[in-house]
């Protein structure tokens, strides 16, 4: 039976768990055409002892078809989570020159995010992918036994294809569309929405890596963590004092014994070295060397938030921005590497600078211009044909003008398109039924660009611009 197991080709049922349990012991078959003493071995096996015990050969948990790290916010798989909760799903895809990577977020009802990716090991389109993202993300929700989720994607074309408002003419599309819509059985309530590229940051950064990200049919991927720096790595950017000394301590006692910091590399010592070639010492003083050579008086933490509340709102201080109260020290022979940073900082948390200031009118967003603001206002003019073969009526050319705020459509049929039929179609499908507009846009056909387009443009008032 083991040797059954471990050369079966295709694995189903109980058979692949077997074999998942087996592999944790590194078992290796041998075939071997007799043993001796064997015989005996079998005659002690038929005739056990009084204190025999038979063995079990079921596997312990041979239902579970593997094993998986459980997150602090993830649900128990059998569990499942509690049916009316609301769950979401973001999903996005990327189709690249390195690739296809696929990422699907589930977002738990405390807002602790779940990610999943993949690497996509064969040719697809954009569309493809963000049908298999989607499709991915579904069936991870369907394994948590999630019954409430909202799908959030920014592919308007799965989504509205999912939800049957856009129709599927791509023949390859039309199974990925089938596959999600019956995934989507299993949920008691779903709700798919689109969302800008913007707000899908997170989902997009996951495609993005695993398509760029190089993986084995294995899938031995090493595990990506992400660490927070709460500081830059080195002394240039010392904010706090570390011991009790201050932040020029390494480079006053290399200046003063020519010592070096326990436990630094070749590399830190050049960079020391380069460091204090621009500081002076006197007697206990350090100096920073300025680049007019004015020497400039290096203070610690202490000594620089002193300085900052005399500049900024002490006897003589008008409450200045951050980058003034920095030239005022620099011009008073003080120094600290922080410290243009350090007074932006101090300035705004000042309490009278928040009342007192001026207010900030901006909005909170950016704002989205709008080319034409107001209905009917500007309209686009161009003109369709000739039409082969002519209509019943003799006419070959469908003049069209298409407002740019509403995208209201007026067209008209000729025979042949004049520059007496441009600015009669303006005055009676235009000017007299949705008033004189501000602005008419054309391209540069003679019959569009002429002295009675000029005329009529002058009369009404109209300005006339080319598109191109």
């Amino acid at each position: 039976p083991i040797k059954y197991i471990f050369e079966k080709a295709a694995l189903t049922g109980r058979i692949a768990r077997w074999q998942m349990l087996l592999s944790e012991y590194d078992i290796e078959y041998r075939t071997q055409k007799a043993i001796k003493g064997s015989i005996l071995a079998d005659h002690l096996a038929h005739q056990p002892v009084e204190d025999y015990q038979p063995i079990k050969f079921d596997f312990p948990d041979e239902e579970i078809m593997y094993l998986k790290m459980k997150d602090c916010d993830e649900p128990v798989f059998g569990e499942g989570p509690d049916p009316e909760s609301q769950w979401g799903l973001i999903f996005d895809g990327a189709v690249n020159l390195y690739g296809s990577g696929i990422g699907a977020i589930i977002v738990t009802p405390k807002g602790a995010h779940i990610p999943f990716t993949a690497r996509l090991q064969f040719e697809c389109t954009n569309n493809v992918a963000e049908y298999e993202a989607c499709i991915m993300g579904i069936e991870e929700a369907i394994d948590l036994r999630i019954k409430n989720i909202n799908i959030y994607g920014d592919s308007a074309l799965v989504i509205n294809q999912i939800k049957g408002e856009w129709e599927t003419r791509h023949a390859g599309l039309i199974p990925y569309r089938d596959y999600a819509r019956r995934l989507l059985t299993f949920f008691n309530k779903v709700e798919l929405h689109h969302i800008p590229r913007d707000e899908n940051q997170m989902a997009d950064a996951l495609a993005t890596l695993s398509s760029m990200y190089r993986v084995n049919r294995r899938n031995e991927t090493p595990t990506i963590s992400i660490r927070c720096l709460e500081r830059p790595a080195y002394v240039f950017a010392a904010e706090e004092v570390v011991d009790n000394k201050p932040w020029f301590y390494d480079i006053k006692m290399f200046l003063q014994k020519q010592e070096y910091p326990p436990g630094t590399s070749n590399k830190d010592r050049k960079t020391l070295r380069r460091l204090a070639s621009s500081f002076f010492l006197n007697d206990e003083v350090l100096y920073k060397r300025n680049f007019d050579m004015v020497l400039l008086r290096c203070v610690d933490k202490h000594e620089a938030d002193l300085l900052m509340h005399e500049v900024h709102e002490g006897s003589f201080g008008t409450h200045p921005n951050g980058h003034t109260m920095a030239k005022k020290m620099l011009r008073a022979g003080y120094y600290w590497l922080t410290m243009e940073s350090d007074c932006y900082k101090h300035a705004r948390k000042c309490h009278k600078c928040q009342i007192y200031a001026d207010k900030m009118h901006l909005p909170p967003t950016s704002l989205n211009v709008l080319s034409s603001p107001w209905p009917f206002s500007m309209w686009g003019i161009d003109m369709i044909g000739r039409i082969e073969p002519k209509a019943s009526n003799g006419h070959r050319f469908i003049l069209v003008a298409i407002d740019y705020f509403t995208k209201w459509v007026e067209a008209a049929s000729y025979a042949n398109v004049t520059k007496q039929v441009v600015v009669r179609f303006i005055k009676n499908h235009i000017i007299c039924r949705y008033g004189v507009p501000n602005k008419i846009i054309t391209d540069n056909g003679t019959n569009l660009n002429n002295k009675m387009m000029k005329d009529l443009c002058d009369e009404f008032k109209i300005e006339h611009h080319n598109s191109s």
